[in-house]
């Protein structure tokens, strides 16, 4: 069965989430609804991250198995016809190897957090941003995101309902950036435990207010205890920009690779 990857985007608001839910509707069922429409059989679209309800993506991974074998443009030009209304779009599409896994395969992924730092509320952005009212210093969030960077025991940092097998991660990067009234964090790693981001993004909130000195986040991460460190930022404005993988020749093995690892990314 021809495989294709799929890039794509949508607006979290009022989804609940990535993964297939009994109760409303996610990003998988809608475009498994629109690839049963346009290809008349039931398919499987594995998704590269599991986001949660309201978050956000521009550059969500996806795979799925067709019984025919079709143009990439006729696949996505078929699955944004019938996503709609839904703020749901496929915005490329390839040809890839039945190795290629969108979740097993990817090796890197990053996030964006904006925070909307002002008085007045969003009027054009809401459910798009953080809107934090009280002034920020970026500085003091810099200084204490720099204990995050690293291979690091994140228990501190994870959902109690996190389901990875280790806490341990690898966080490449925590890159802070004010641009006008809004606040960019932007986190990379190979993968992500859950709620990872959003709580980091919280605690460092603290920091930011005041709250807390740079120093503490790394006794909150030190402690190994979710208690230790800040709130859960809200989903609103969290999105996920990219998911990286190995060059094409390297696929079958990094797939083999992966199979016992836990590579979750459950992140929000």
């Amino acid at each position: 069965m021809p495989r294709y990857k799929l890039t794509i985007e949508y607006d979290g608001t009022g989804l609940l989430g990535w993964q297939r839910q009994p109760m409303g509707p996610s990003v998988q069922e809608i475009l498994e609804t629109a690839v049963e429409r346009f290809s008349g059989a039931c398919a499987f679209v594995q998704g590269a991250g599991r986001t949660d309800a309201g978050v956000h993506a521009t550059g969500q991974v996806a795979h799925v198995d067709l019984e025919r074998d079709y143009r990439p443009y006729v696949v996505m030009s078929a699955i944004n016809h019938h996503v709609k209304p839904a703020a749901v779009a496929v915005i490329a599409a390839e040809r890839v190897p039945d190795t290629f896994h969108a979740r097993l395969s990817a090796n890197h992924r990053a996030y964006l957090y904006r925070i909307l730092n002002r008085r007045a509320p969003p009027a054009v952005e809401r459910n798009h941003v953080w809107h934090v009212p009280v002034a920020l210093d970026v500085d003091a969030m810099i200084e204490g995101a720099a204990h995050l960077i690293g291979h690091h025991d994140f228990t501190s940092f994870r959902a109690a309902e996190c389901q990875a097998k280790s806490p341990m991660k690898t966080l490449d990067r925590l890159a802070i950036s004010r641009v006008g009234d809004e606040i960019r964090i932007v986190p990379e790693a190979r993968s992500f435990l859950h709620h990872q981001v959003r709580n980091i993004v919280g605690t460092l909130k603290l920091v930011g207010a005041g709250q807390w000195r740079p120093d503490d986040v790394k006794r909150a991460l030190d402690a190994r205890d979710r208690s230790a460190a800040g709130p859960t930022a809200p989903p609103d404005g969290l999105y996920l920009t990219r998911v990286g993988y190995p060059a094409e020749a390297m696929l079958e093995q990094e797939s083999r690779d992966l199979v016992d690892t836990d590579t979750d990314d459950d992140v929000e």
